[in-house]
């Protein structure tokens, strides 16, 4: 049976997620760390209206993380993120030594995408740490520090707000870098256009 030439990985509730996932996250970085500067001349909308942008930009993200999580549950998609306990570090691990090395020396990519895998094992766990472990944690982090009362006053004689915002923001730095890698990944391919076309029509060319 001869291998397809292009496969729809991307069905359009996933591509509307995305697109709306990735200007909610760029606007949670950019006033993040607007929120972060010590030079409050420097805020270009002012203090207050950073922080409502955040907030807002929060909210619906918030949202649209349940469109993913609920998609995943109920539609094929889910299925790529499956973590198997086969070859759990050593899978990775190769696909690591090919970004590293092997891909610029002519090596064949190890996991070459199929209709079975939508993502090498680098990615899947990558995407797995960071769609249910770091993004949750934002939410649920992000959601107290806009209601503080709810927050635990002290654990170990440390203030239960300023461990939550320190998580907080561990988290979305994590998802900051996480973001960067993401886009250079993407660029890997025939063409650096290539995977970033795929996300807007939903068909990914096999090669």
């Amino acid at each position: 049976m001869s291998m397809p030439e292009k496969l729809y990985f991307y069905p359009v509730w996933l591509r509307i997620w995305h697109g709306f996932n990735a200007l909610g996250i760029l606007t949670l970085i950019i006033t993040g760390i607007s929120m972060q500067s010590s030079v409050e001349s420097s805020y270009f909308l002012g203090f207050n209206m950073i922080v409502n942008l955040h907030n807002i930009a929060g909210i619906l993200v918030t949202l649209n993380y349940f469109i993913f999580f609920i998609g995943n549950l109920f539609t094929p998609n889910g299925k790529y993120y499956i973590v198997k306990p086969n070859g759990f570090l050593k899978r990775p691990l190769k696909q690591a030594y090919y970004y590293a090395w092997g891909m610029f020396h002519g090596m064949k990519a190890p996991f070459p995408l199929s209709e079975k895998k939508k993502f090498n094992p680098l990615q899947k766990y990558s995407y797995v740490i960071v769609m249910y472990l770091a993004v949750p944690t934002v939410i649920i982090t992000g959601i107290t520090l806009m209601f503080p009362e709810i927050i635990i006053d002290k654990v170990y004689n440390f203030s239960g707000v300023f461990i939550t915002a320190i998580l907080h923001s561990v988290m979305g730095f994590f998802i900051s870098i996480f973001l960067i890698v993401h886009l250079y990944i993407a660029s890997i391919g025939k063409s650096p256009l290539e995977n970033f076309k795929s996300i807007i029509t939903g068909w990914h060319h096999i090669h």
